[in-house]
């Protein structure tokens, strides 16, 4: 019985203390306020008519008692657009939402935007408005909306030019087939949805030029989280793959990113690519299998594998950024690697052994910049390039900077990954004009090279 009783006793003492900590006593002070980690939600960039990822804010109580938010709601004209989730429950009005001193509430956001009829993004504005103590407070939504032409398992038939009065979001598949031509003008925009891919069989020919590049990229926007942006982010859509024997693909100041295997440029195709920047894949940048490639002015970037990997068939490269200071994982292979370049390094294939020149270029990055092998009476030449190893000239490497770190203005830990060169880098007077080739005359940016043109992809320094 004397147990019995001081255990009763013990259960009545801890429910009244739990009751005492629950009942602080609500403030009901017009001059005690909720506090709010934002006073604007900025929700980003999102194309119309689909659900956008979810953003959140926070309320917190800096009061000394309970507060009581007898009202939060969607304004009006903001609850066709926006939806809110407060504490776990979704709604458009909620009330008596208390929050205990020291404490706090997460109210999340999503938004379905209406199409706008306007080629430009257009700005939607919510607001959700909380009630305490007969006082209003407001957070206000803003999200901008994009109207987008979708695209879902499409082959090009015959000869088609795209524009870019608005971005395509491509859904499973975009197909060029052989014969037909595919023509994307200044500006265009591919947006790659999940697992999606690009395949050509006829030509692919890209028209971008400064300030209208080209863009095939994936379609999720904003940070996917703190301040990584979704551009850095790989295996967003599978890549663009030139099929075996595709001829007169020619791309021109255009972005290639957000892989999961880059660009792939098989047996016997051709490619020209100009003043192009592909990078941020799960494998390799760029593939080139017993194929003819050339890149004037390019960047390739940023791969799990390495930046470019080429097996036998015809490189040319003039004044070309090869880097890798891939962000989610330590490189597995050097920047650039070549395969099938001597009957050491026979396949049995029987296809054509490699030709490569490589020339006015940059291979620098994380790890080692060229993969090994003796290149002896092989016809890889690289020529006036800059190198991270410590290697010497010989009739192969001809008047290249060893051992040299060019200074590109990247911070990784900032997210910054910009492969222009340092003013005071060692390498800016590298290059040698007489190698520049006529399409070289021009960078990425538009910036000429000469009279001094410098290595690598980029004439003008970073800001």
């Amino acid at each position: 019985m004397v147990k019995t009783s001081f255990a009763a006793i013990a259960v009545i003492l801890i429910l009244s203390l739990s009751s005492s900590c629950i009942e602080d006593g609500i403030d009901s002070s017009p001059s005690s306020q909720p506090v709010f980690s934002v006073d604007t939600l900025d929700m980003g960039h999102y194309f119309t008519g689909q659900l956008t990822p979810t953003s959140r804010f926070m309320v917190y109580n800096r009061c000394g008692k309970v507060l009581n938010i007898s009202d939060i709601s969607l304004r009006g004209e903001s609850s066709g657009r926006f939806r809110v989730n407060v504490d776990g429950y979704a709604g458009v009005e909620f009330h008596d939402v208390q929050i205990r001193p020291g404490d706090s509430i997460y109210v999340f956001v999503d938004a379905m935007l209406p199409a706008n009829s306007d080629p430009r993004p257009v700005t939607v504005e919510g607001h959700v408005d909380f009630v305490t103590n007969g006082v209003t407070s407001t957070v206000v939504l803003k999200a901008s909306g994009q109207d987008v032409v979708r695209k879902n398992g499409v082959e090009v038939m015959s000869d088609e030019t795209w524009d870019a009065t608005y971005p395509y979001q491509i859904f499973d598949s975009l197909v060029v087939a052989h014969g037909a031509t595919l023509r994307l003008l200044p500006g265009t925009k591919l947006c790659f949805h999940d697992k999606s891919y690009m395949r050509v069989y006829g030509s692919l020919v890209t028209e971008g030029v400064p300030g209208a590049w080209v863009e095939m990229a994936g379609d999720r926007m904003g940070n996917v989280v703190g301040g990584i942006p979704f551009d850095l982010m790989a295996s967003q859509w599978d890549g663009l793959h030139i099929a075996p024997e595709s001829s007169g693909n020619r791309l021109s100041h255009t972005i290639v990113r957000n892989t999961v295997g880059g660009v792939l440029v098989d047996s016997l195709a051709e490619a020209d690519f100009l003043n192009c920047r592909i990078r941020n894949s799960a494998g390799y940048a760029l593939s080139a299998r017993y194929a003819g490639v050339r890149l004037v002015g390019c960047e390739v970037a940023d791969a799990s594998l390495g930046a470019l990997s080429a097996t036998g068939g015809v490189i040319e490269a003039n004044h070309c950024t090869f880097a890798n200071y891939y962000l989610f994982t330590a490189p597995r292979g050097p920047v650039v690697q070549i395969y099938h370049y001597s009957p050491g390094s026979d396949d049995s294939s029987g296809l054509p052994y490699l030709k490569a020149s490589i020339t006015n270029s940059i291979l620098y990055g994380l790890g080692t910049d060229f993969s090994v092998g003796d290149l002896s009476g092989t016809d890889v030449v690289l020529r006036s390039c800059v190198m991270k190893s410590a290697g010497r000239d010989d009739e192969n490497f001809v008047n290249c900077m060893w051992d040299t770190d060019p200074m590109y203005a990247v911070v990784r830990e900032k997210y910054i990954f910009d492969y222009r060169l340092a003013d005071v880098s060692p390498a800016l007077s590298h290059a040698d004009a007489s190698l520049t080739l006529p399409d070289a005359a021009v960078d990425f940016w538009g910036c000429p090279r000469f009279p001094a043109p410098r290595p690598g992809a980029y004439q003008n320094s970073p800001e």
